[in-house]
């Protein structure tokens, strides 16, 4: 998904921060999608070996770390600065009131530190959403965890991570948690915290006349205060409006599957780590495929198995909705690499999983967002801040997941990691888990995270949508066995013959398309 900023003023700070940083429109979304049912936060499990320290990490040393790294990563000192009447998008100022010790806290599993309790404890403080009164990260610190469940030693810790989506994807998440941690073995002095003195707050009158200054640069958006600066009257409005939308249904081709109904406040994390060479040696042998497409196929394959197991229905093709890096001419700002979505079938209906990854390879090079990539900005920036927030709270409260097929299944994230070992004060990580956010009526996703020579998928579900969901940590096992073997029996020729593309490899351009036709018109009849 495209991650921008838009710098609304020349001044910085000494750590090149700038006054106010406003939110793009897919950033805000977030934040009017988030429920205490619906928490957008992005998280981290993160495992760390402390036998070769010489005493155990104490959380006041890791308060003081923490504390002297805090300068790498300025979204961690920033909150949200709200526009009134919300006539634009948040901003992302300062916060005067910074307290670090409002975002950590400390656990100690004692007798319990195993790593089932572990991701029972990281699935409740996962399920809360984060304080919007401050800035949206917070870490837990768990002590007396035992990396060895045949240990009674207690050589290990635990961080439990929770970073708002609104200020990070997964790949962004990734790269502030190496800038957080070290590269050598060896700790290192931790030095005094840099000097950081917070900037002003904006007065309420500069943050009107930054609103107006792009009220100015967006006619859309100035020509739609008329019918939605009183959010009660616009709500009404949409309610009615969206009721006569004579929504596509042959746009919302996914099948129906377990995973998509309607989800409660629960979590669970289930987690398989496989070995990447063996990815490796899969992508080697097909030939034209990335390394990307085995790891959907797997993904493919369990959660058929899945299906299966649970006694549904899995003859039709589930479809996945899964970023990709692009520089897109679509994307006009400047920025380097940019993630946007692209919906892909992922051919469960294909029997040989072998040769299932190559039909996801050509399904996805068939298809004109693979080429192009549909940006995400190009549909929210059709609409006004108050219309997207009202749009993604009546999304839910309509229930128009409920009464039309859904547009995809679930979402997979493939986020690569570094290959070298990280370390924290001499501590080193030893396993990563990773969790992204559910939304209505997706009840599953799945993040792919390699580090140190392998790859885990991390599993988030809704216990009570993905019933046994614990089962697909067995189901990655047997599919990778299960694609191995298939490979071994694809004859040389067989591997190199083209596949023809499914039928909903253009589904994503579609898609875009028509919603852009039937944005346009609601807003068309909006302003009659």
């Amino acid at each position: 998904m495209t991650r921008h900023f838009v710098y609304t003023a020349a001044e910085t700070n000494a750590e090149g921060s700038s006054l106010m940083r406003q939110l793009s429109e897919l950033d805000a979304s977030f934040l009017y999608l988030e429920s205490e049912t619906t928490p957008m936060h992005i998280g981290g499990i993160y495992l760390f070996d402390a036998s070769e320290r010489e005493k155990p990490l104490a959380f006041s040393t890791f308060v003081a770390y923490l504390r002297s790294r805090l300068h790498v990563v300025p979204v961690f000192r920033q909150r949200l600065k709200e526009i009134p009447l919300r006539l634009g998008r948040p901003y992302w100022i300062d916060d005067p009131d910074f307290s670090i010790e409002r975002h950590l806290a400390y656990v100690n599993l004692g007798e319990h530190g195993r790593k089932a309790s572990l991701m029972t404890l990281a699935s409740r403080i996962l399920e809360e959403p984060l304080k919007r009164d401050r800035p949206l990260w917070h870490i837990t610190f768990v002590d007396g965890f035992k990396l060895d469940e045949e240990d009674t030693g207690s050589d290990g810790f635990a961080l439990i991570v929770k970073l708002h989506h609104a200020a990070i994807d997964a790949f962004s998440g990734e790269e502030i948690i190496g800038k957080l941690l070290e590269y050598t073995p060896e700790p290192s002095p931790i030095a005094p915290p840099r000097p950081w003195q917070p900037r002003p707050e904006p007065s309420e009158e500069r943050v009107m006349l930054q609103a107006g200054a792009n009220i100015i640069r967006t006619p859309l958006q100035f020509t739609s205060l008329a019918f939605n600066a009183a959010e009660a009257t616009a709500r009404g409005l949409i309610q009615k409006q969206l009721r006569k939308l004579p929504l596509p249904l042959p746009l919302f081709s996914a099948p129906n599957s377990p995973f998509n109904r309607q989800i409660t406040a629960n979590r669970q994390i289930v987690a398989a780590s496989v070995e990447l060479s063996r990815l490796k040696a899969i992508k080697a042998f097909l030939g034209d495929v990335t390394l990307n497409d085995v790891v959907l196929g797997l993904c493919a394959e369990a959660l058929k198995r899945y299906l299966i197991s649970e006694g549904a229905n899995a003859d039709k093709s589930l479809v996945a909705m899964t970023p990709i890096s692009v520089r897109s001419n679509s994307l006009r700002r400047a920025t380097g690499n940019q993630m946007s979505a692209m919906l892909l079938d992922l051919a469960t209906d294909e029997t040989n999983p072998a040769q299932r990854i190559r039909r996801i390879h050509w399904n996805a090079v068939a298809s004109e967002p693979y080429r192009e990539a549909i940006a995400a900005d190009r549909l929210t920036e059709l609409l006004p801040s108050t219309m997207l927030a009202l749009s993604a709270r009546l999304y839910s409260e309509l229930q128009i997941a409920q009464r039309y097929q859904p547009v995809f299944n679930l979402p997979i994230t493939n986020v690569p990691g570094p290959q070298v070992p990280l370390y924290l004060q001499g501590a080193r990580l030893v396993q990563q888990y990773n969790t992204a956010p559910l939304f209505d009526s997706m009840g599953l996703v799945i993040v792919a995270v390699s580090y140190e020579g392998r790859l885990t998928l991390n599993f988030t579900t809704c216990p009570d949508v993905v019933a046994q969901g614990e089962s697909l940590q067995a189901h990655v096992d047997e599919s990778l066995n299960a694609i191995e073997a298939a490979m071994e029996r694809l004859g040389t020729e067989e591997t190199k013959e083209p596949i023809a593309a499914s039928p909903t490899q253009t589904l994503a351009d579609d898609a875009m398309t028509a919603m852009e036709g039937l944005l346009k018109k609601a807003l068309k009849r909006f302003r009659a």
